[in-house]
């Protein structure tokens, strides 16, 4: 610390908090520790006393916590993501748009690690609207050494962004519901209103909406008819335990799909199946989806309508944090269902 004339102090940083009283309307800090002091606010600090400051020197290499903050939000910001003007040190990071909030949990926590620098987020792989908050990064002291910030530039370089947003592409859909009993008329279709609901969240086009039978030929033949009349999304109800009439899974695979998983470790969702065919994302959801309203098919769908490809690994990851806990007020995907 030292002290310094007010009108020589512009550029130098306010080493504590200075108070304003005006009798009647107000009382409290007028500026802040850690304030760079503008010309513009040299009278301001004049009315209220101060004709001396007691400033901080920073030193060759040291980096006041605001423009530090402003550095790093430049360096982890990516696609789709913003950040607040800094204050005390802190930037919020926003989303730009709406899509897949993407994380790399990996190299948040190698910049966590070095100390000095909190960068604190909510989960990724989940749908965020434009505007949410994402997370916060502040820098801990009130000045950090350059050579901090080098160290994150070098954990970040060459690596996909740490943080960023994906947009949601257009998909043209196609809806199959397999049963019988559907067929045949003996019960109303209420399964395929339902996914065309949570399709529509998501701006989807409905362009293929077809009712089939519990054979497996029937099943295969509206798969492939999908894709003919352009679906680049296709979702089957129904049809997926292992009961003898369940004939989905096995008609799936007939048409050459590449199967990623028959089941996942996700509760409800556990006999969901999802394969590709031809690159064409294939569905085949189980009667939970239905009736539950967060499955193991709102965790998979966001990734899927950003055009993520989705692997073997990714499900299998879903079991930690792949139970619902069915609360009577549904927050998803403001909870832990589905996050890693």
């Amino acid at each position: 610390m030292e002290v310094i004339k007010t009108r020589d102090a512009v550029g130098m940083v306010i080493g504590h908090d200075l108070t304003e009283i005006v009798p009647g309307e107000f009382k409290g800090v007028a500026f802040k520790k850690g304030h760079v002091v503008r010309q513009e606010d040299v009278d301001h600090l004049l009315r209220i006393g101060k004709e001396h400051l007691y400033v901080m020197n920073l030193k060759e290499g040291e980096v006041h916590e605001d423009d530090a903050a402003t550095l790093l939000g430049k360096m982890i910001c990516g696609p789709g993501v913003h950040f607040t003007p800094p204050s005390e040190g802190k930037i919020n990071l926003v989303a730009s748009e709406t899509g897949l909030l993407k994380i790399n949990r990996d190299l948040q926590d190698e910049v966590n690690d070095l100390g000095d620098i909190c960068l604190a987020t909510i989960h990724g792989n989940r749908s965020i609207d434009e505007k949410g908050l994402i997370g916060g990064c502040r820098v801990i002291p009130l000045t950090v050494p350059q050579q901090k910030l080098s160290e994150v530039t070098v954990i970040l370089e060459n690596q996909e962004p740490l943080i960023q947003v994906k947009p949601y592409q257009p998909k043209r859909a196609a809806i199959i519901v397999t049963g019988s009993e559907v067929f045949k008329g003996r019960l109303e279709d209420k399964f395929g209103p339902v996914v065309a609901e949570k399709l529509a969240k998501y701006d989807v086009e409905l362009i293929h909406r077809q009712i089939v039978p519990d054979e497996t030929q029937c099943i295969r033949q509206a798969v492939e008819d999908a894709k003919t009349a352009g679906a680049n999304l296709i979702v089957v109800t129904g049809g997926m335990s292992v009961d003898p009439d369940d004939k989905t899974p096995g008609a799936i695979k007939q048409t050459g799909a590449e199967m990623v998983a028959y089941g996942t470790p996700v509760l409800p969702g556990a006999m969901l199946l999802l394969a590709y065919l031809d690159g064409i994302p294939v569905f085949g959801l189980p009667g939970c989806v239905m009736f539950a309203h967060t499955t193991a098919f709102d965790i998979l769908l966001p990734r899927v309508m950003a055009d993520e490809t989705i692997t073997r690994r990714d499900i299998s990851r879903l079991g930690h944090g792949g139970q619902c806990l069915k609360c009577d007020t549904c927050f998803f995907p403001d909870c832990h269902f589905g996050k890693c």
